[in-house]
């Protein structure tokens, strides 16, 4: 299987230890892992600031340099859920990296199906789960609807030997990040954010994890400005950790 590595801006620039960690893992796991040196942003950003159809010539590059891999895989649930939702959108033709373009989680349960992972980590963590990954990406179940309770994060950490996993109360309630919203909406973000990680101290975690860098960092923000004592770790760090 041929996979191709798409790392956000984000992660690129401020937390490059995901992506690492990701290209790890996915080796690890006895694939072909590469990283194209000629990505960049996926049009996000520009589509969430008003500007969708703008981002057209960003949506044609990463299907021109994307679209002949098995899968692509990125530690990113905003950005997965943007090449699966909003690129068919505004592509001018059928594409075909929406539909092989996959979150790590999501390529690690559904299509690995991955049952055991090396390595120990002996912390207790809580999982957060992005606005995206419950309702876009399906990761988990989102609890406004009449269905089995499923978290897709949950049950690859329990895999790693040692861990402790949790999740807050009102689990899949957004932390105020929200992309633009944060920037327009400061200070409602702000509290949103602040709610959401006493709910996750609550649990009695060590390390709040979700799949979502953006949101991490976020909640991190506020963390360290209350001086809250619990530490954020993207969940590819903890899944590939010992490897």
């Amino acid at each position: 299987m041929r996979v191709g590595l798409f790392i956000p801006c984000y992660v690129d620039t401020l937390y490059p230890e995901v992506g690492v960690a990701t290209y790890r893992l996915l080796r690890k796991l006895k694939l072909n892992v590469e990283y194209p040196q000629r990505q960049t942003c996926c049009g996000q950003p520009m589509a969430n600031g008003g500007f969708e159809r703008m981002s057209g010539e960003l949506v044609e590059k990463f299907e021109d340099i994307f679209k002949d891999y098995d899968y692509v895989v990125t530690p990113s649930v905003s950005c997965a859920a943007f090449v699966q939702v909003n690129h068919p959108q505004i592509h001018q033709h059928k594409c075909a990296t929406p539909e092989k373009t996959m979150e790590l989680v999501q390529f690690l349960y559904d299509v690995l199906k991955v049952k055991e992972l090396p390595g120990e980590f002996n912390h207790v963590v809580s999982v957060h789960n992005s606005c995206h990954g419950v309702r876009e990406l399906r990761l988990s179940a989102p609890t406004e609807e009449n269905v089995e309770p499923f978290n897709k994060i949950v049950e690859l950490l329990k895999l790693k030997k040692g861990i402790t996993v949790k999740e807050p109360d009102r689990a899949d309630e957004c932390c105020g990040f929200g992309g633009m919203f944060a920037i327009e909406e400061p200070a409602v973000s702000s509290r949103m954010g602040d709610d959401k990680v006493q709910r996750h101290i609550a649990t009695g975690a060590e390390i709040i994890t979700g799949a979502d860098s953006s949101c991490l960092m976020h909640m991190q923000g506020v963390a360290g400005k209350k001086k809250y004592n619990v530490k954020f770790m993207h969940v590819a760090e903890i899944l590939a950790a010992g490897l």
